[in-house]
């Protein structure tokens, strides 16, 4: 998609396409208001009919639009609203390797926007994933618009875009972590009101599965507060929400109850040993959790008991525990027992926000307590 040589005379292009046989009606409508705004200079009320144009079923000489009407005044448009409309023009192009020279180069004329910048190095991004199958360049895209997009105020249609592209990135690598990691990031800034139910489905699926199986991730809390888990219900994946609360409570026995659901995931089958792992170490974050500050030294014999371990196992779990950073404490192999002064925070579900409700109670008691211990005794304190 290139500008052509010729002088071009934007009214004429226009005027041509309006005395076309067999035009749409509401074509016709769009074009005479293109044509009024264009001629009076109004940029602003042009750029936003253009919008609402081009992604209209009944447009259809895209590319010739953009080469005799929109380049003739491209300077003057809102640089992200350029990239904008010339999104689903680029997205009629069927040679690909056109495209992408033409995204590029538009890319260079909006360098001077970040978001505008940072539109076009994600779209071609998507181009270098999905249609050239280089990996490499994509990455190293991501990477860019990342750096950029630390500088971008609020949060915007960029960032839902760029997110989704990391996270079809992440997905197609196998890295659980990074495309579980973006794919939040996603649908933090996306109304998923636009997602039909199938999209909602598989994003509610991958992002399960990738919570189980990434290396990093310990905190099933903001995914189970999402209602994207909602595309689950009443369907044959249904059992990946009572599996996501087994992990996140560390619940052994549920876990066990669902193997003839998750054994018949090639996936997860494939890495019973790395989650059940998990698993374990979820349990001793909720284990300690559930306990009072001041109570919190577990025998090998409980954690044995939780997890279902062997106890010559258990120091070992603990170790890996501590070597994570999700717990703080010292374990006493004399007593065999370890003491844990931190738990790592992680986004509550409702059964746990229910334990720390109960904690705030016992502590009320006992500042209440305190306060008449100190009001009985006040008298004695002040003769002294």
């Amino acid at each position: 998609m290139s500008s052509p040589s010729v002088p071009r005379d934007p009214s004429a292009y226009l005027n041509k396409r309006l005395a076309e046989n067999g035009i749409n009606e509401k074509e016709k409508e769009a074009l005479n208001e293109l044509l009024n705004y264009y001629e009076k200079r109004l940029w602003h009320q042009l750029t936003v009919s253009l919008l609402e144009y081009v992604k209209a079923p009944y447009f259809t000489d895209k590319i010739n639009l953009y080469n005799e009407f929109i380049a003739d005044f491209e300077t003057k448009m809102n640089p992200l609203f350029l990239v904008d409309i010339l999104t689903p023009i680029w997205g009629s192009m069927s040679e690909k390797d056109k495209v992408l020279e033409s995204i590029l180069k538009i890319g260079e004329k909006v360098k001077n926007h970040q978001e505008a910048l940072c539109l076009t190095k994600v779209l071609a991004g998507t181009l270098y994933l999905e249609h050239f199958d280089n990996p490499t360049e994509t990455k190293k895209i991501i990477e860019d618009v990342n750096d950029i997009m630390d500088n971008v105020k609020g949060v915007g249609k960029v960032h839902s875009r760029f997110y989704f592209l990391a996270s079809d990135f992440y997905k197609r690598q196998g890295d659980h972590e990074k495309y579980y990691r973006n794919a939040l990031m996603y649908l933090g800034c996306t109304d998923i009101g636009e997602l039909d139910a199938a999209t909602q489905k598989v994003q509610a699926v991958h992002l399960s599965l990738a919570a189980i199986l990434g290396e990093g991730i310990y905190n099933f809390g903001e995914l189970l507060a999402h209602p994207i888990l909602k595309s689950l219900n009443k369907s044959d994946e249904e059992w990946l929400i009572e599996f996501l609360f087994a992990f996140n409570s560390g619940n052994v026995l549920k876990y066990k109850e669902l193997k003839p659901k998750w054994s018949s995931v090639p996936d997860l089958n494939a890495n019973e040993s790395v989650m059940f792992e998990k698993l374990c170490v979820l349990a001793v974050m909720e284990m300690a959790f559930q306990r009072p500050s001041q109570e919190r030294i577990l025998t090998f014999e409980d954690i044995s008991k939780v997890t279902t371990l062997p106890i010559e196992q258990v120091e070992i779990l603990v170790m890996k525990t501590l070597a994570k950073g999700l717990v703080a404490g010292h374990i006493d192999q004399v007593d065999q027992t370890v003491s844990l002064t931190w738990v790592q925070p992680r986004v509550l579900d409702l059964e746990q926000l229910k334990i720390i409700n109960k904690k705030i109670d016992i502590w009320t008691e006992s500042i209440s307590s305190l306060e008449n211990i100190v009001e009985n005794n006040a008298g004695e304190i002040l003769t002294l």
